[in-house]
């Protein structure tokens, strides 16, 4: 590294990395929520009642679709998600 940038760049540039791993590492301990705070941010984070998915009988199992499909003679529409089960990629 001293070839390139130099030995005080090179210095300069070790003190910089070093103090910002050290920053990082000082991040404030998360505080925790009230029972009033989530019970706030739940009500907010609820879809509207009145979107149109809200109205479709979804079933749970494949199977209780499946048999219900035949009764009645229709398609089943299956929604599939893959990837990290924390959110949808």
């Amino acid at each position: 590294m001293r070839g390139i940038l130099g030995h005080g760049r090179a210095a300069a540039l070790t003190a910089l990395l070093m103090a910002l791993l050290s920053w990082q590492g000082q991040s404030a301990a998360p505080r925790e929520l009230t029972t009033e705070e989530f019970e706030k941010l739940h009500r907010q984070l609820q879809p509207p009642r009145d979107e149109a998915w809200r109205t479709i009988p979804w079933k749970l199992t494949l199977l209780e679709a499946q048999q219900q499909a035949a009764r009645k003679k229709k398609p089943v529409f299956m929604l599939v998600r893959s990837g990290h089960p924390l959110g949808c990629v």
